[in-house]
């Protein structure tokens, strides 16, 4: 579609909130996920992960099932495009910033000393800011915003008193790797059907791929590797007072650095070996939208990404001496 024309009046604001909307995007998760298992603690990432695929999940049904249509432009003017095409009901900006930010602290606050307070005031300052980001972009109505995050809010109250069973269970069951991979794939082929092509399909096959290959790393290592149990969230107080920035930074370099060349490579092996299956040419957008080449393409991409994080990029630190 075509965009509206519109001027900047205030620089702060309109910096603030394009940043704010960035951390609900795939620039976010492919980053601080990632970074928390290296740097921080793999019992908090692992939490993360499983509300984060949950929440989302529920969330882009829920759009695709209530189908309430986005802000009218005019009035508002939309700052941004590629989700134009999605329904607004709820919004999964809110409902992802609100569980990633909760989670954390939750998770973190029982294992590390800092003031509660802090922690409280933190998750809510990042959620608010990814709310607000909405509203100022015009791609929510308020109700929207709120609405995405009461249910991750109520999804994060009936998910944590089973946390610990969830995750003992994704740790040691021998039949984690398949339902990972099964079931995430089956809500995939399954997702809702619209009357046109919606992006909310591909992300969340996307969100579900990655957590799918993350989960099966987590076993993997508990299995094979050292304990996750026994990982650094045994060690008193933050990693990051501990370790040298140095280290902490080249950890994070070095691991995004494999985590995107994982991506582009799966990505075109993938795409080129569909294409060759179903007699497309790569760059044939159209062609990709259809099911039986979205949903392969993009949960082996992020599957392999969400594998690359947990399983080869922490044995690459530990080649390099950096763990």
């Amino acid at each position: 579609g075509c965009t509206q024309k519109y001027i900047v009046k205030n620089y702060f604001y309109y910096y603030l909130f394009k940043f704010s909307a960035a951390l609900g995007e795939e620039i976010f998760y492919i980053t601080f996920l990632p970074f928390t298992y290296w740097n921080i603690d793999h019992s908090v990432s692992r939490r993360m992960i499983i509300v984060w695929s949950i929440v989302m999940y529920i969330g882009q049904v829920s759009k695709d099932i209530l189908k309430w249509p986005r802000p009218l432009s005019p009035p508002v003017v939309k700052l941004e495009m590629r989700t134009n095409a999605e329904y607004g009901m709820p919004s999964t900006h809110a409902m992802a910033a609100t569980a990633i930010s909760f989670s954390f602290f939750i998770a973190t606050m029982n294992q590390y000393k800092y003031p509660l307070e802090l922690g409280l005031v933190a998750a809510f300052v990042f959620s608010t800011l990814v709310c607000l980001s909405r509203l100022y972009t015009g791609m929510h109505t308020v109700l929207d915003v709120i609405g995405g995050a009461l249910i991750s809010a109520v999804l994060l109250v009936l998910l944590y008193p089973a946390w610990d069973t969830i995750d003992h269970l994704l740790l040691t069951s021998p039949f984690c790797p398949l339902f990972s991979i099964v079931v995430p794939l089956v809500l995939c082929y399954n997702y809702p059907k619209l009357d046109y092509y919606s992006p909310t399909r591909g992300d969340t096959t996307t969100i579900l791929g990655a957590a799918a290959g993350a989960t099966v790393g987590f076993w993997l290592n508990n299995q094979y590797a050292a304990p996750a149990y026994t990982g650094r969230g045994a060690q008193p107080g933050f990693p990051l007072l501990t370790s040298t920035v140095v280290f902490v930074l080249a950890r994070f370099f070095v691991g995004i650095l494999v985590v995107l060349l994982t991506r582009w490579a799966m990505k075109s092996v993938v795409l080129g070996m569909l294409g060759y299956r179903y007699k497309f040419p790569i760059r044939d957008l159209a062609a990709r939208r259809r099911l039986e080449v979205e949903v392969p393409y993009k949960f082996v991409t992020y599957s392999s990404v969400g594998f690359t994080a947990t399983v080869i990029v922490p044995l690459l630190h530990e080649l390099l001496g950096l763990m």
